[in-house]
């Protein structure tokens, strides 16, 4: 009897303990230049796994709620971005000091190809080039898809990437459907939504849905995006554009 009463409370300790660890903690930390020392304020800090986010004060310090072996994202227009996985020590310690690197960056020459109007505006409306992107309504869906530049073919592969089972949107999908789920919970949190809308470079993008910056791209093309939009949109518009996608996928992988 004694050594049951000691295997049972033993079993508590084990449990409670298991239920601490996995529990959020609520840790900060200062971020520093790693060359001046001094502090960088407005950097972006995204945990990776709950995807929320948050940025620092001039100081350099933040917060966030974290767990044992999350990965959070720091990005800073300038300086090199940085993942780091928290650790049981920044958790006991419940602060850490981190630094950044900044970027070398080399500027290269830039040539400005001029148009050279007449002054006319009838005349200059036809020199000047005009990117020719369509977007197709289809009934029963709540936002039309871009067809890129116009072709014979163009209406048709819309149509086809839309209510083919086979094509390669639907298997696209089919593999990526867990990371894509994490769409709606980027969707809500108000800072990620901000650094994205700021961002043209699909880097923090990826990392959030935890797939290739190429695959970003072929995913949109399969969407029938234009190029001219998958090239201009910044990050934000690119989860929306993405997210729409993956629903009306679900829809018509359901139908």
């Amino acid at each position: 009897m004694r050594y049951t009463v000691v295997f049972f409370f033993l079993l508590l300790s084990i449990t409670a303990f298991s239920q601490v660890t996995a529990e959020d903690s609520r840790v900060s930390g200062t971020i520093t230049n790693d060359n001046t020392n001094l502090p960088i304020g407005n950097v972006n800090i995204i945990n990776l796994n709950k995807v929320i986010g948050t940025i620092t004060d001039d100081k350099g310090y933040f917060e966030l709620n974290v767990s044992v072996s999350d990965t959070l994202l720091l990005s800073y227009i300038g300086f090199q971005s940085l993942k780091i996985r928290v650790t049981n020590d920044w958790i006991k310690n419940k602060t850490t000091k981190i630094q950044m690197t900044e970027k070398a960056i080399a500027l290269e020459e830039i040539i400005i190809q001029p148009y050279y109007l007449t002054g006319y505006l009838e005349v200059d409306s036809k020199l000047i080039p005009t990117p020719n992107n369509y977007r197709y309504s289809i009934s029963g869906l709540p936002q039309g898809y871009e067809a890129g530049e116009y072709s014979p073919n163009a209406f048709g592969n819309i149509l086809g990437s839309m209510f083919n089972p086979a094509d390669a949107l639907y298997n696209f999908f089919g593999k990526k459907g867990t990371e894509l789920k994490r769409l709606k919970k980027i969707k809500k949190d108000e800072t990620v939504r901000n650094l994205l809308e700021s961002k043209f470079d699909r880097e923090t993008l990826a990392m959030l849905l935890g797939i290739d910056k190429k695959e970003i791209a072929e995913i949109l093309d399969r969407c029938n995006y234009s190029e001219a939009f998958i090239k201009t949109a910044n990050d934000l518009q690119i989860m929306d554009a993405i997210s729409g996608c993956y629903e009306e996928y679900k829809v018509l992988k359901k139908k």
